[in-house]
């Protein structure tokens, strides 16, 4: 049915430790909407497969029933869309799975927004699909282990408005992290999708570093930040989605086509110590947060955040 999310797990072998350096998608957006890799400690069902939307729906009774691709341990390592091509992590980097690590599973979770081929497929072929991604990994140590913060916001969009969906998030632990690539995700209304680094100076200034910015709506791979930067404790990470509605009706956030998301995702490496404990920071978004009004942010590029240039 349409809006489907379907997950699957794969158990690594716990006796040892593995790198994985790459990952090359198998998937075209005519079928899959949107994929993401999910590294877990306990999988969210011990199903080979299940429906694992944010919000899906019981056709028996028609009530909400929730749904997680991870139980304990969740993390995104990956994400793809829009026909993104293969992503190589740098040198000596490498997300660490297996073994004693966090990651006991890998979890795949494809989204099918539309199912036009699938019901003109069907008589001929049945219903089946092998949307995927290719690991590529090594059992070679890294000298640098790799991780993903994923910033994005809850809110809503008026009816025919310019709306900026915008989240903080303050690094607390005693690590240093080193940005090298950045990935935007929204739906049909994101026009930008842009990070920064935030460090304040000794006279509470703070200082702006751009990571990235993109259209949401070209291929949604990782691509290389701008500026090549350390996030140390007390830095913030900030991302802001601007929004354009043409619609008569508000939009929320929410898993479907119809509703919106923004999401900015930063893949780092840290050297001598293990990724963050913190792999999510998500704000309450428009009306209830802003960068300027609630999240007491200064001296905030408000022209170069919401525009390509």
């Amino acid at each position: 049915m349409p809006e489907l999310y379907l997950c699957t797990p794969v158990k690594v072998n716990y006796t040892k430790n593995y790198y994985i350096v790459g990952f090359e998608p198998k998937a075209s957006m005519d079928t899959a909407h949107h994929i993401l890799l999910y590294g877990c400690k306990v999988p969210g069902s011990s199903e080979p497969v299940w429906d694992c939307g944010e919000m899906s729906y019981d056709n028996s009774d028609d009530s909400r029933v929730a749904a997680s691709p991870c139980e304990q341990g969740s993390q995104v390592i990956y994400a793809w869309a829009r026909d993104a091509p293969m992503l190589k992590l740098p040198t000596d980097v490498g997300f660490e799975v297996g073994g004693q690590s966090p990651i006991q599973y890998l979890v795949l979770q494809v989204h099918y927004a539309h199912i036009n081929k699938f019901k003109a497929s069907l008589k001929l072929y049945g219903s089946t699909d092998d949307s995927g991604i290719f690991l590529h990994y090594t059992e070679e140590p890294m000298k640098r282990l790799a991780g993903v913060i994923l910033l994005g916001t809850s809110g809503m969009i008026p009816p025919m408005s310019t709306e900026h969906m915008e989240a903080k998030c303050q690094i607390n632990e005693n690590k240093t992290i080193h940005p090298f690539a950045f990935r935007t995700h929204t739906h049909s209304l994101g026009k930008v999708v842009s990070g920064y680094r935030v460090r304040s100076d000794e006279n509470g200034l703070d200082e702006w570093t751009l990571l990235g910015k993109h259209d949401p709506l070209k291929p949604q791979m990782f691509y290389p930040v701008e500026n090549d930067v350390t996030v140390k404790p007390n830095d913030i990470l900030a991302a802001r989605c601007t929004m354009e509605s043409h619609r008569q009706r508000i939009t929320y956030i929410g898993a479907t086509n119809k509703d919106e998301m923004c999401n900015f995702y930063v893949m780092y490496w840290v050297e001598g110590a293990t990724p963050l404990d913190q792999k999510y920071c998500f704000s309450r978004g428009p009306p209830f947060y802003y960068w300027n009004r609630d999240a007491e942010l200064n001296h905030i590029p408000n022209r170069g955040a919401s525009s390509l240039i």
